[in-house]
């Protein structure tokens, strides 16, 4: 499943592709046909990202909302107006994986004709983008959309961006640090209020919005956090510390556009992604980048959990 990153970075691209245009929405695969005829020949004024969540806002007051969940994608294509689109979302192997659209052979003579199970297609005059398989594709009023959003965490990089919502422009610098310290604040009381270990809790995308598995184990390694320990006997100190880290490496992840939270120091020959992005990620039964020991794997709560056992002792917490 795509991380918050990368809806960041699809967010980001709906804006500077079809941003104040006027698309043409459909469903190939016939889904989503009568969410589709509610914003055909709409104008797109807004593409936001929540969490692992798309929020794209029409000019007539609906929002599309997409989850791609652990086997949506999104694809794009067109003219040289789209070089700097890249799909995004499954099939994955290792991390993230980008590629560039698919502009065609000869001149851009619109979209072609769609390929598996479109459930939506957008198009403008320059340019396509298809999603497959998401777990949600749905039309939303403002409220609606807006309601779903409460239901969830605090997303780091919105905080770290320090984005309002229905801002328009009127946030100011002190605004942008006030929400980030209210975000943070926000996750510290509700990191407190769980009883479950925090390798699960980090999961939850009512108390955190956007980390999946990599950012999990990750920043657990690089906050020397035991998996295992009782969310609500970590100290404020650490949980904010903890917030931090997350905030840090999922920044690194838009800019970068893939996942990589090891520092220079401790990578090993070779390219640095994949094969040296991780500390633990799929590392398990390799020797620690830290000390002699061995990563671990374990499943919890359904997914695979990946930790060193030397270096996130509970006596380190």
């Amino acid at each position: 499943m795509p991380e918050g990153h990368s809806v960041h970075r699809l967010a980001r691209q709906f804006d500077d592709v079809f941003g104040g245009q006027v698309l043409c929405v459909s469903s190939p695969q016939g889904r989503f046909a009568p969410g589709a005829r509610l914003i055909d020949g709409h104008r797109l004024v807004s593409s936001h990202a929540h969490g692992k969540q798309l929020f794209l806002g029409f000019e007539n007051e609906l929002v599309l909302r997409v989850h791609l969940g652990l086997y949506g994608a999104w694809s794009f294509g067109g003219d040289e107006e789209f070089s700097g689109a890249s799909s995004i979302g499954a099939p994955r192997k290792v991390g993230e994986s980008e590629q560039g659209p698919d502009t065609g052979e000869g001149p851009y003579a619109g979209p072609p004709e769609p390929v598996g199970q479109v459930r939506a297609r957008l198009v403008s005059a320059h340019g396509w983008a298809d999603v497959r398989g998401p777990s949600a594709c749905e039309v939303l009023t403002i409220e609606q959309a807006a309601l779903i959003r409460t239901k969830l965490g605090p997303d780091p990089l919105t905080a770290a961006a320090g984005e309002f919502e229905q801002s328009k422009g009127r946030g100011t610098p002190a605004g942008h640090q006030s929400a980030a310290r209210a975000a943070r604040k926000e996750f510290v009381s509700r990191l407190a209020a769980r009883r479950t270990p925090v390798g699960i809790a980090l999961m939850d995308q009512s108390l955190l919005a956007g980390v999946g598995n990599i950012y999990r184990a990750e920043t657990l390694f690089r906050t020397r956090l035991d998996p295992f320990k009782p969310s609500s006997k970590i100290s404020s100190r650490k949980a904010g510390v903890l917030w931090d880290d997350i905030v840090a490496i999922m920044a690194d992840g838009v800019r970068d556009g893939k996942i990589i939270t090891t520092h220079p120091e401790h990578r090993g020959e070779g390219p640095v992604w994949p094969e040296n992005a991780y500390y633990t990620y799929q590392r398990q039964g390799r020797t620690c980048r830290l000390c002699t020991g061995q990563i671990s794997m374990a499943e919890a709560a359904g997914r695979k959990l990946y930790w060193c056992p030397d270096c996130q002792r509970p006596a380190r917490d």
